[in-house]
């Protein structure tokens, strides 16, 4: 019999880390965090990262398990969450997922297969940093992490880059890997997912005031000791939302209110992007005003747990 768990899904600023706290303690659950930026040491303001009362109050798995410089991939958040997973059944307590970053969520609940049709979010980031460094960035990334691709693919042919990296940030594993073998084809857990959702023009809002209190908490001395640790600009995390940008700014590429200016803007349209991935998925019940519903939200998680 599958086992269950609950997930909790949505864009960027939207509250899912409240949402997700205060649905924990009331389940009797522990949190799998489900966010691409969160895994990373020393990156906390940036990533909107649970604090260390939060995580005391209920624990949250797959936070700050690597260095800013390691490589990852939704291959292995799906074996570390698989065991996480277990852990928490062995405690015979319920399992909460909970981010933004669908392709991990995808890969947990549909295996890694799956994961070769591709992610328009992932597509549109490489081609933001192909814009960002220059024609060629993206191939010499190629030729690091997959030779055998780079040697059959003309370094002009963005297209063919793009997919290639794409299938090898995805899983781990270059493309070629995946013409040999199929995996992962059966569901390994029975899942329900709640969708959270607020007007666009609200969202947007508190995109903004968030971004805002980021520079209030100290982002710019975050990103600048990230930087005095050796953690280059050119690092994949680094090129992230929020620090790129003031990587830019530290480095004197742009000036302090373009850096936030434009990190508003591209949290604003990543969270578009976002949505547009999330609501392909008919399994996800919406819900608006959450925080408002959190008892209809408890009730509809016991009756699929308890079923």
């Amino acid at each position: 019999m599958a086992r269950k768990i609950a997930i909790i899904a949505g864009p960027t600023g939207i509250g899912k880390s409240q949402f997700a706290l205060e649905l924990a303690q009331r389940i009797d659950a522990e949190i799998i965090v489900a966010d691409s930026m969160q895994i990373y040491r020393h990156m906390d303001i940036g990533t909107a990262k649970p604090t260390r009362s939060e995580r005391a109050l209920i624990p949250h798995h797959l936070v700050d398990i690597v260095t800013p410089d390691e490589g990852f991939s939704a291959g292995r958040f799906r074996g570390m969450a698989q065991r996480a997973i277990a852990s928490i059944h062995e405690k015979n307590k319920s399992v909460l997922v909970c981010g933004g970053t669908g392709l991990y969520i995808k890969a947990l609940i549909r295996g890694l297969f799956s994961e070769l049709d591709g992610s328009e979010i992932l597509r549109q980031e490489l081609r933001e940093q192909e814009a960002s460094h220059g024609d060629g960035y993206l191939f010499e990334q190629l030729k690091k992490v997959d030779p055998v691709s780079a040697g059959c693919i003309h370094s002009h042919d963005i297209f063919r880059i793009i997919r290639a990296l794409e299938i090898y940030q995805l899983t781990g594993m270059p493309i070629s890997h995946h013409h040999a073998s199929h995996k992962f084809q059966e569901f390994e857990y029975e899942y329900m997912q709640i969708g959270l959702q607020l007007d666009r023009e609200l969202l947007y809002d508190r995109i903004d005031k968030r971004c805002d209190k980021m520079m209030a908490d100290g982002f710019v001395e975050e990103v600048e000791s990230l930087l005095s640790r050796g953690y280059h600009s050119g690092l994949k995390s680094m090129q992230s939302l929020g620090y790129r940008h003031f990587c830019s700014y530290i480095n004197g590429e742009l000036k302090l209110e373009e850096a936030l200016s434009t990190m508003k803007r591209d949290t604003r349209r990543y969270a578009k992007r976002q949505l547009t991935w999330f609501n392909r998925d008919p399994s996800i019940t919406w819900m608006t005003d959450p925080l408002e519903k959190m008892q209809q939200a408890e009730n509809i998680v016991k009756n699929f747990l308890s079923s």
